[in-house]
């Protein structure tokens, strides 16, 4: 009977080590299958070409989530406005809002319709900027430059204008040359050049706006900003945008 007990008592033991080994084995296994999932959705973004900058370019989006973004506080004029404390206060419940609204999903960023617009983490000043973009029937949207109203976004068959122009401009052109939208609901890419307050703009390779000035929304006695941040703008309806690169400008330095 004592050596029965005792043997039993090992057996014990052993089944014991072997459950923990067999539930660390399959963390592990979950662990690395995860990682591979992880690297086969990065290789299948890259195969489809999504989200991989070209050459001299950043991604502003990683095709994954909202890291390099933050949420909109006010204008350029009121942020300036706040103390470093008011400022991270608004913050932190504008990126709280941006979360809810705001999401990555199979390499795309997606917008519920509700909320605000979503802001670069980062200020810029001069800069080449390619983007994605994709609307609904009678969509409406834009993209902020240095924080500031915008290379427009919208359904040309609603507005019969279409899209790329500097629609908040008053003294210089704000309407694009031509319409070069695709159909809605297929992707349209804008490549944006700003040079100092120059904005070229190219509409699925189609020349739309040609070295305009853009105009400073928020005061018009002044010029635009020398920096800021770069928005998609919000407008109460879905939006879709993917493959968000930029390239820095040097900017020329001034002779005395």
């Amino acid at each position: 009977m004592f050596f029965q007990a005792k043997l039993l008592r090992k057996v014990k033991v052993i089944s014991m080590r072997a459950t923990t080994w067999i539930g660390v084995l399959a963390l592990c296994a979950a662990a690395w299958c995860g990682c591979a999932m992880a690297a086969e959705e990065a290789k299948a973004l890259a195969a489809a070409g999504l989200n991989v900058p070209p050459e001299g370019f950043v991604a502003l989006f990683n095709g994954k989530d909202l890291t390099g973004w933050k949420g909109l506080v006010g204008n350029p004029l009121a942020r300036a406005k706040m103390t470093p404390e008011k400022l991270a206060e608004a913050q932190a419940k504008a990126d709280e809002r941006m979360r809810a609204h705001w999401k990555a999903e199979d390499g795309v960023l997606v917008f519920d319709g509700k909320g605000d617009s979503l802001c670069t983490a980062k200020d810029y000043g001069d800069f080449e900027l390619l983007v994605d973009w994709k609307i609904k029937p009678n969509g409406d949207s834009g993209i902020y430059l240095r924080g500031s109203p915008q290379v427009q976004i919208w359904d040309p068959n609603h507005w019969k204008i279409g899209s790329g122009g500097l629609y908040n401009n008053q003294k210089n052109p704000s309407k694009p040359s031509k319409i070069a939208d695709k159909p809605i609901g297929e992707w349209n890419t804008f490549r944006i050049k700003m040079v100092g307050e120059k904005v070229s703009v190219w509409l699925n390779g189609e020349l739309v706006v040609d070295d305009v000035t853009l105009e400073n929304y928020w005061d018009r006695k002044q010029p635009i900003f020398p920096t800021g941040q770069i928005e998609l703008q919000s407008h109460g309806n879905n939006l879709y945008f993917r493959n968000v690169f930029i390239k820095e400008l040097p900017r020329e330095k001034k002779s005395d």
